[in-house]
């Protein structure tokens, strides 16, 4: 099949699986997001913790990869990576950043907004010990976002340590830990019929959340 500008153009999926009202959502964002992300466990969505992380470069291009969601309360929401990546470089520069979540099945769609900061030491290591043993190894072995010479290079590198560290605690890596990231804005999305979708959008305002309605 050749994918054409007319093929594209037609490729799209009416939703009718839900509806979102008002009063369906819960006065604490947080706690929606709860519901939410239980709602998708429950009819077993691939992965529903993945999310897209988006930051900004110096120059303010947006940049945009998937992360996996390892932790959410009234704080934030939680995810760990390498400090040193592109992204840790780009939230040092600019502790601000976007996610979605999007979980087809459900025809829904949640976008936060907030300020990143990293988690403790202490947080960044008690999670780090939770991880298989062949993870804590690739995160030290992948110098993350760096240009390698080929697959090989990173395969002997994982290989050696993974030698050296037999029937050894991993420690986690300095240049590796955790973010928060601090919702200032938080939008939930149900796809509805003639893309009247339904959005209900919450902005932190001195402390308190403001619900209101968009329009799709």
């Amino acid at each position: 099949m050749q994918v054409t500008n007319e093929f594209l153009q037609n490729l799209r999926q009416d939703y009718k699986s839900a509806t979102l009202d008002e009063s369906d959502v819960d006065n604490n964002p947080i706690t929606q997001f709860i519901k939410w992300f239980d709602h998708a466990i429950e009819a077993q969505v691939y992965e529903p913790n993945v999310m897209t992380l988006a930051t900004a470069d110096k120059a303010g291009r947006p940049d945009a990869r998937i992360v996996l969601l390892k932790g959410v309360d009234e704080n934030g929401f939680r995810f760990f990576t390498n400090y040193l990546s592109a992204k840790g470089k780009e939230l040092k520069r600019n502790p601000y950043a976007a996610l979605v979540f999007f979980w087809p099945d459900l025809e829904r769609q949640v976008r936060v907004e907030g300020i990143v900061e990293k988690l403790d030491k202490e947080t960044s290591e008690e999670y780090f010990l939770t991880r298989p043993v062949a993870s804590q190894i690739g995160a030290v072995a992948s110098p993350q976002s760096q240009v390698i010479p080929d697959r090989k290079f990173l395969e002997e590198k994982f290989e050696d340590l993974k030698l050296k560290s037999e029937g050894k605690s991993i420690p986690k890596p300095a240049h590796w830990g955790g973010y928060l990231v601090k919702p200032t804005r938080i939008e939930f999305w149900q796809g509805r019929r003639s893309r009247l979708h339904d959005r209900i959008n919450f902005e932190l305002v001195k402390g308190n959340w403001v619900k209101t309605r968009l329009a799709p």
